[in-house]
């Protein structure tokens, strides 16, 4: 009765906010709790070692996300247990470990068993293992500040991600790499790489990872001082968080939403979405959480003069904050403890706290809150009167924030120093500094900022009203309408049974039908393929081997044994052999591995080099990641095009002649480029039996890639033009294939 009474005196807003937050979190409660015994229940009952520690391992997951205290508890029992089993499982222990210190905040521990698992890059193979390293190194690199050493990592990662096709990977890797350049105050990259974390993350069935990809953007945007862009970003991250219920991330949002408000002096809102945090945080049981946002109502409190209250969550942070290691938590803590005991000018106090907040930062290395304590010192040695004193840590506060962190921050320090130089009345140093600090501060666009953001959660706020009422008016409309049909179909059941029975039946004897129309002709069509693959083998094997060369060939290894070069005569004797025996081999067969077509053209080449003795030259060229993915191609496919780059474009004619081979992955196609700079199409064309022995061989290769694309459902071309289009010399072959590997080729 006091509850509705007391609600009652609120504006109707408050009220149907509060009660459908009550009714969502209670129903949410009971899913939760219901989730939990179900898995307790289910390791309880398994027999098998194995399966009971994977049941524990979820469990442990499960706790990461709505119970962080209940998460750290069993850390021990898991790797303990996991101790008794092989390598996979003892790395996944080992990295639930690493992620729950993370969440407390211990990054001592962290750091220590992100190390541990490096070793297990070489034990163990999975490339989404090795993504879970290298993103990790990559974190705890950046957390050292060696950034090129954790962009190397990061982009280890990334590469995996690509690798595994993993959109979520992918977006997590991007989302890291725009914080590391963002420390590095490399602007343009971080945001670079904040969009990419967004358009991968879009691609992704996975709200966490999208909301957690406008989060870091946000981040960026806060680091260089445009905090209205901040604001809107992580309201898009808070509604993504919110419609997964995800409490970890909601807390940290409003966390961050807080702390713009409370930069452009709206302690209002800044104080709602730092309590808001702090109950997102009870709801899982995050006492590191709980005494961030209790650190920063502090912060609030301070700035609204209630020197009581902001002590006391200063120090009811500081307990939580020891319990869970939280190093630069605790810095941060006992820095507000400082600035509000240099409020009440208790300046031995203050000193004392920002001291210890100073031990803690420089732990951690943390060298962006290290600048902001220098500060806070200064600021208490200049109302010390102690200015040389002061301007010495300011100045300190300065180089270090030139060096790391956000730099706009250093304009604040700037005003300090102008106002330390008045005092002492070196007005030429003031002047100095407070034009750094005007040329920087402007307050038109701190206001407009203000008024942005202001109606940035206007507009969040009503829109979340407004899904909220209408969920509730659909479910109501829902209901009636389930209640009418429910009627309609009990009135009306025996005649609807009877009529769906009919269409059932009808509907069974239509796709049987039709299955039977369209297997028989799928079954014609495959056997006329074979039947036109089988010919155009056949063709092919009568083709390739140009029956001009195999006799050149001949006489030129009779001419060598003539002069006695018995060295060329069987060098060349054995690239014929075996040049030979690879056309026979593989000529039959519809697809060979990408490596053997380049060993028969390197073959065919070389002793084409030699026949010429030494005329011309050629290379071929193939991504390693087509050996990597064991691509295929139809056998042969090339040759044709090389013996008319080189018989026919009579390279060896040509000063500098050479023929270029390149295989390469684009779009999901092979791609072939053939180029020759020899007499080119038009100088060749005169010859006659030249002529019709290109076409012949063009028509057989368009016919392979038409059959091709049949097959497999691609748009393979094949595409011939001059090398130099002024002279009309060279020629240029272009063939796009389907991509085919080991794992997706079709027999």
């Amino acid at each position: 009765m006091l509850f509705l009474l007391c609600m009652l005196r609120k504006p109707l807003f408050i009220v149907l906010s509060t009660l459908l937050c009550l009714l969502l979190n209670a129903s949410n409660s009971i899913a939760q709790d219901s989730h939990e015994q179900q898995i307790i229940r289910s390791i309880g009952a398994e027999k098998n070692k194995k399966k009971r520690f994977s049941r524990i391992m979820a469990l442990g997951e499960y706790y990461k996300e709505n119970n962080i205290d209940r998460a750290d508890s069993i850390r021990k029992v898991i790797l303990d247990d996991s101790r008794n089993f092989e390598d996979s499982i003892r790395f996944n222990a080992l990295f639930y470990n690493a992620e729950v210190a993370l969440i407390l905040g211990d990054l001592d521990e962290y750091h220590n068993t992100i190390l541990a698992c490096q070793p297990f890059l070489n034990k163990l193979k999975s490339k989404a293992i090795q993504f879970k390293v290298y993103r990790h190194l990559g974190y705890y690199h950046s957390n050292l500040q060696e950034y090129e050493t954790s962009r190397f990592y990061l982009k280890l990662a990334l590469k995996k991600a690509v690798q595994l096709r993993d959109v979520s990977k992918q977006s997590e890797a991007y989302r890291y790499l725009g914080l590391n350049y963002m420390y590095t105050d490399q602007k343009d990259s971080a945001l670079y790489y904040s969009d990419k974390s967004i358009s991968t993350g879009r691609r992704s069935s996975d709200k966490a990872i999208l909301s957690q990809a406008f989060n870091v953007k946000a981040e960026v945007y806060d680091f260089f001082g445009q905090i209205e862009l901040s604001v809107s970003k992580n309201f898009v991250s808070r509604k993504l968080a919110e419609e997964i219920n995800n409490y970890l991330l909601l807390a940290k949002y409003c966390r961050e939403i807080g702390s713009s408000q409370k930069q452009i002096y709206n302690l209002k809102d800044a104080e709602k979405n730092f309590r808001r945090s702090l109950d997102y945080s009870r709801q899982i049981h995050d006492k590191r959480q709980m005494a961030l946002a209790l650190t920063n109502l502090a912060s609030v409190q301070l700035d609204k003069r209630q020197f009581d209250k902001a002590m006391a969550n200063s120090q009811r942070s500081i307990n939580y904050l020891t319990e869970s290691n939280d190093l630069n938590g605790l810095g941060e803590a006992h820095n507000i403890l400082g600035m509000v005991f240099q409020k009440q000018n208790k300046y031995a106090k203050a000193s004392s706290n920002f001291n210890q907040s100073l031990i803690y930062y420089e732990s951690t290395s943390n060298k962006e809150k290290m600048a902001g304590v220098y500060h806070n010192v200064g600021t208490v040695f200049m109302e010390r009167k102690k200015y040389v004193n002061a301007l010495n840590y300011l100045n300190r506060s300065v180089e270090i924030r030139q060096e790391f962190g956000s730099k706009n921050q250093i304009y604040h320090t700037y005003r300090v120093i102008a106002d330390v130089y008045k005092k002492i009345n070196n007005t030429a140093e003031s002047l100095k500094y407070m034009e750094l600090y005007l040329n920087y501060l402007d307050s038109n666009t701190i206001l407009q900022a203000a008024t942005k953001i202001a109606e940035l959660s206007e507009s969040y706020n009503s829109a979340l009203l407004e899904r909220r009422i209408t969920a509730q008016s659909d479910s109501l409309e829902r209901q009636s309408r389930q209640r009418e049909m429910n009627a309609t179909r009990l009135e009306n059941s025996q005649l609807r049974n009877n009529f769906q029975m009919y269409i059932i039946i009808a509907f069974i004897i239509i796709i049987v039908m039709a299955g039977l129309i369209i297997f028989y002709r799928w079954n014609q069509t495959k056997i006329k393929q074979q039947q036109k693959e089988a010919e155009m083998s056949q063709t092919l094997l009568r083709t390739q081997m140009n029956p001009h060369f195999v006799f050149n060939a001949m006489s030129v290894i009779q001419s060598y044994i003539f002069d006695n070069d018995t060295e060329n005569s069987s060098k060349f004797l054995v690239n014929f052999s075996r040049l030979m025996r690879l056309i026979l081999e593989n000529s039959p067969k519809q697809h060979i591995p990408i490596r053997t077509e380049i060993e028969i053209l390197e073959k065919y080449l070389s002793m084409q080099k030699l026949r010429f003795q030494e005329r011309f030259e050629y290379s071929i060229d193939a991504d390693f990641d087509l050996y990597d993915d064991s691509a295929n191609i139809p056998p042969m496919i090339t040759q044709p095009f090389i013996e008319n780059a080189i018989e026919h474009g009579q390279l060896h004619t040509v000063e500098g002649g050479f023929i270029a081979v390149v295989f390469t992955k684009i779009n999901g196609m092979l791609n072939i480029s053939i180029v020759d700079n020899g007499i080119g199409r038009k100088g060749s064309n005169v010859n006659k039996k030249s002529s019709a022995h290109k076409s012949m061989a063009m028509q057989i290769t368009q016919d392979r890639i038409e059959n091709l694309n049949k097959k497999y459902k691609t748009d393979g071309t094949l595409q011939v033009q001059d090398y130099n289009m002024e002279l009309e010399t060279g020629t240029k072959v272009l063939i796009s294939l389907p991509y085919i590997t080991d794992a997706n080729r079709q027999n």
